[in-house]
């Protein structure tokens, strides 16, 4: 029976069956904290230069204590190797709280608690996802500079979708594939069994 049971564990961790990742635990401003986010100064600026640095994209997410859309993103999609591990690889996140009260400089200079950046933003909803280029003009706020912005909780196929794209900048290619019709096609590519 001990043999049965040792054999079964193996098979299932070998299939990656080892029970649903972990999700993310909550600070003590009540926002899910991940290793992939970072703990910084709050000044854009310089978060999009040690974002440059490290090559990777900044990207911003507002969230609010007992928000049950973040914490769905945290339980169920976050968590997830090809999600989390890809976040982690190629971008400088910066976790903000849409009622918090640490100040946040804007590229364009105007220092602001988070609670009134995200009014200034247009923010509404948590999570809302802001994704930043490389380069931003000192007179153009992140809302402005941001080439997009996913705002609410979504599945992991579109999550990890709009991480992708933003990432091979397909926002610059010229043609008909936007956002979404590469997010058609993408889901299409998958039930044909592509992994890509």
């Amino acid at each position: 029976m001990t043999r049965f049971l040792t054999l079964a564990a193996a098979l299932i961790m070998g299939l990656g069956l080892s029970g649903p990742a972990r999700a993310a635990e909550l600070g003590e401003d009540g926002l899910h904290k991940t290793e992939w986010m970072r703990d910084t100064f709050k000044d854009l600026r310089e978060d999009l230069a040690e974002a440059n640095a490290e090559g990777k994209r900044l990207v911003l997410f507002f969230e609010q204590r007992g928000c049950i859309y973040c914490t769905k993103m945290h339980e169920e999609v976050f968590p997830r190797p090809e999600i989390g591990s890809y976040i982690a690889e190629n971008y400088f996140v910066v976790q903000l709280n849409l009622h918090g009260d640490i100040e946040v400089t804007d590229f364009d200079g105007e220092v602001l608690s988070e609670k009134r950046m995200a009014r200034k933003w247009n923010v509404l909803f948590t999570p809302t996802i802001l994704f930043l280029p490389e380069e931003v003009s000192e007179d153009a706020s992140a809302a402005q500079a941001a080439v997009a912005v996913m705002p609410g909780a979504f599945g992991a196929g579109t999550t990890l979708d709009m991480f992708t794209w933003v990432r091979e900048k397909r926002y610059e290619l010229d043609g008909d594939e936007d956002f979404q019709r590469y997010h058609a096609r993408r889901i299409q590519e998958r039930a044909n069994g592509s992994t890509d």
